[in-house]
């Protein structure tokens, strides 16, 4: 991923807290994803978010998002695991990151027996507004997975450099990617 960890006019301190708060808050978004707790989920997200994910048309808010994710969801007990972060700083406002992550999933006990391990990377946009970081897009890419109904090949293939172009990461306005 091109750009540079700390931008110009921000001191070594002032990034070190960005990282940590940018990494706060996406341990606080996988934990109250498996909690289900909706209204704290959204919360961590930009109005104007954007998410994409393989199989939907891309979500333009974080409303649609959470009545989307939520509905998905629902029936289900989840395990996401983030790791492996790359962060990069465009300004000391804005930051693009690529997270490696593991994602687990059950049906709730009182469906039909059905289970997924999923391995991919988020590719994540973040702005600090009203002095804290939220997340203003989000691009799911799985690379593999298996489960009760066998094994999920990619829809397509792993993204590399590239990976915030707008071609690769459409939707995104162009003023947040970096050519």
């Amino acid at each position: 991923m091109e750009g540079s960890g700390r931008p110009d006019g921000m001191s070594e301190l002032e990034w070190l807290v960005a990282l940590e708060e940018i990494r706060q808050l996406k341990a606080r978004r996988d934990r109250y994803a498996d909690a289900h707790d909706w209204a704290a989920y959204e919360a961590l997200h930009a109005p104007d978010h954007i998410s994409h994910n393989e199989g939907y048309e891309p979500w333009t808010s974080s409303k649609e998002m959470i009545d989307n994710v939520s509905r998905i969801m629902d029936d289900m007990i989840t395990v996401h695991h983030s790791y492996d972060a790359e962060i990069v700083f465009d300004s000391p406002t804005v930051a693009r990151g690529i997270w490696a992550m593991t994602g687990a999933t059950v049906s709730a006990p009182d469906s039909p027996p059905e289970w997924s391990i999923n391995f991919g990377y988020y590719y994540e946009t973040y702005e600090k507004r009203d002095d804290r970081w939220l997340f203003t897009s989000r691009r799911w890419h799985k690379y593999f997975g298996t489960g009760s109904d066998g094994i999920h090949s990619p829809a397509e293939m792993p993204k590399g450099a590239n990976a915030f172009d707008p071609d690769v990461f459409p939707g995104r306005p162009s003023t947040s990617i970096p050519s």
